[in-house]
This record gives structure tokens, sequence and C-alpha cells, in this order.
């Protein structure tokens, strides 16, 4: 049974990248704390899905398709969210793509589109409530990394260097907005189990390598990202901020 923050209730929280993976662990479970969830994402049959899954048990959660490389959408998905919802509370940047990549096929509309998917859209979301928060005088966000770049990962240097780049874009809106009380923090998840990483990359040969070097000597699942981000939300956590938390089941 997973914790229950009462402070959670009734706040207005947006998901990046929601409709599978960590980002559908989030979105269910900011639903069953009872907030109301409004969820970006491009894959809208998965999104549909999800949406109509948590409102037949009775939760608030809303689906809208956007393409978050797209900056004009995806202020036009929160203004329309907003409109909708009311102001945001809590902005959760799960949104991501780890495609692997070789250095020397690097092309420059290619790295631009890596830094699109992977840190760009954070920056620009994080700029869209930042006006509900302000005039909360309160607000939470939490901008998701990865351990990649930690471990000295090859083989995607162009997802690595974004993800590094969420840390520096943290403490600095960390730092700009704690006089308002709004808390700015990164999450650095490990090798998590999503359906996508099952499929594509857990391999016998990736699977020795992660018992080798996890302390914990099993797989990490999507709840357990999305039980520590509800945490990190809630009013249980009002001293943290400027921080970047590692949840890797101690690889790095």
């Amino acid at each position: 049974m997973a914790a229950i923050y009462p402070d959670l209730a009734g706040k207005v929280v947006l998901v990046t990248g929601g409709a599978s993976g960590i980002g559908a662990a989030i979105t269910r479970h900011f639903a069953r704390q009872k907030s109301t969830v409004v969820f970006f994402d491009i894959k809208t049959e998965e999104g549909t899905r999800l949406a109509r899954e948590l409102s037949g048990e009775g939760l608030s959660a809303h689906f809208y398709t956007v393409d978050l490389t797209d900056i004009a959408a995806l202020r036009r998905g929160i203004a329309e969210a907003r409109k909708a919802h009311g102001p945001f509370n809590i902005l959760v940047n799960n949104a991501a793509h780890d495609e692997r990549h070789p250095t020397e096929t690097v092309e420059p509309a290619y790295w631009d589109e890596r830094i699109a998917v992977n840190l760009k859209h954070q920056f620009f979301a994080v700029q869209a409530v930042l006006p509900d928060m302000k005039q909360a005088k309160a607000g939470v966000i939490i901008n998701f990394g990865s351990t990649t770049w930690l471990a000295g990962q090859g083989g995607m240097a162009a997802y690595s260097a974004s993800k590094a780049g969420v840390l520096g874009l943290t403490r600095s809106l960390a730092r700009d907005y704690g006089p308002y009380n709004i808390r700015v923090n990164a999450i650095a998840p490990g090798w998590i189990m999503t359906e996508r990483q099952l499929e594509k990359w857990l391999t016998p040969e990736g699977e020795a390598e992660l018992m080798n070097r996890q302390c914990l000597k099993r797989k990490l699942m999507p709840d357990e990202l999305a039980r520590f981000t509800v945490f990190l939300a809630s009013e249980e956590a009002s001293a943290c901020t400027a921080q970047q938390y590692v949840v890797d089941g101690g690889w790095v």
C-alpha cells in the first residue's frame, strides 16, 4: 500500500510524458492521492486509455495530446489545461527519450532534436507554470534527469549531455524561485524496468551487468520512482530543494 499525503489532495499536477512507462506510474500515483492530474504525451492511444482507466476509478486524470518539442503547442496545452482545471501547483518534467546514437553519425539537426526532447521543453514548461506558483507563493517542480552521465555510460552522448543539463537547470531555478516558496528538485533514475527497457535493452548481458553493478540485486520498477516523486512533491519534503536525488538501487 502506497503512502497517502493529504496535502496533495486537490492539487493540480502536470506530468509530461505521462502516458506510458515511468510517467504513467507517476500519473496513477498522483491521481490516487486525489490530485487533479493533467498529463501530456504524443502517445494518444495510451494516454486516452490511461485517462479512461483512472476516471473509471473515480479519479481526476485529464490527457492532452501535446508534442513537447513544439513549444507553441506546449504553451497552448498548458493554457487550455489551466482554463479547464485551474492554476498549476506541481510540475513533473518527466518526458524524455533515451535513444542510443554513435557520436560519429550525429548531425546538428539530430543534436538539436535530442536537446529538444530531453531538456528544452523542461525549461519552457517551467516558464509557463511559474506565474501560477509565484502568485500562490508556493509550488513544486520536479525535473527528471538520469544516471547515465553520472555512470559515464557511452553510446548516447547527446542524451547524457541533455540530462546533465537538467541538474544545472534545477539548481538555477531553485535559487531564483525559492523566495516564492517554490521548491525545485531533480530525480535521476537508474535502470527502471519499463516496457521499453524490457523490450529493447534488457539482454542477458545487460541483466548480468545490472546484477553486478547495483547494490540491490533486483530489477527496479516504475512504481518505485512514482512513489518517491509523490513524496518529493508532498509537504513531507518541505525543506528539500536545489537537489538531485539518485534512485538507482545503488548503481552509481
